[in-house]
C-alpha cells in the first residue's frame, strides 16, 4: 500500500526545504549559540533580541529611529529592547544633542565589555563551524555567502 502525498503536504514538505528556511534556521542557530556563550562570559539574562539589537548601536552611539530601521521592526519595539538594556546596564539612552526630539542609545562599560566578549565568541563559534565542515568548505560557504550578498546589493537599505 503506497502512501498518498496530499497536495498540502507536498506544499509544507517544499517549504521546509526553501533555501530561505535554511538561513533563517541558521541565523536563529547562531544566534542560540551566541546567547548561551554569552550568558558563560558573564552576560546572563540576554534574549535573543537583545543579542540582535546590540550589534545595530554604531560606537557613537545611534538614534532609536535609526535602529527600528536596520532591524527591520518599529520604533516601539526597539524602544521596549533599549528600556530593557538600559535596565539591565548595557546602553544609556539619552536626549540626542544634534536633535532634542530624538534618542541617542549609547554603550555602557558593561556594554563595550558585551561587544569585546561577543567579537571572540563569534571567533569561538566560527572555529566550531570549521571543526565540523573543515577549513575548505568552510571557506567556500563564506565565499558562496559573499558572492550572494553581492548580487543582492540592491537590498542594501535592509541589510544595513
Amino acid at each position: 500500500m503506497s502512501k498518498e502525498v496530499s497536495p498540502n503536504q507536498d506544499l509544507v514538505q517544499r517549504r521546509q526545504e526553501n533555501i530561505g528556511r535554511y538561513f533563517w534556521r541558521a541565523h536563529r542557530a547562531f544566534v542560540a549559540i551566541s546567547v548561551r556563550k554569552l550568558a558563560a562570559h558573564g552576560h546572563p539574562g540576554l534574549s535573543m533580541a537583545h543579542t540582535t539589537l546590540l550589534p545595530h548601536i554604531d560606537t557613537g552611539g545611534t538614534r532609536i529611529t535609526v535602529l527600528a530601521k536596520r532591524m527591520g521592526v518599529t520604533k516601539q519595539a526597539v524602544g521596549h529592547l533599549v528600556a530593557d538594556l538600559v535596565e539591565k546596564g548595557y546602553l544609556i539612552s539619552t536626549t540626542d544633542p544634534t536633535d532634542r526630539r530624538a534618542v541617542l542609545v549609547t554603550f555602557t562599560d558593561l556594554g563595550w565589555r558585551f561587544l569585546q566578549n561577543a567579537y571572540e565568541i563569534k571567533g569561538e563559534i566560527e572555529t566550531e563551524f570549521i571543526d565540523i565542515l573543515g577549513q575548505e568548505r568552510f571557506d567556500q560557504l563564506r565565499d558562496t555567502l559573499t558572492d550572494l550578498l553581492i548580487h543582492i546589493e540592491d537590498e542594501k537599505d535592509i541589510i544595513e
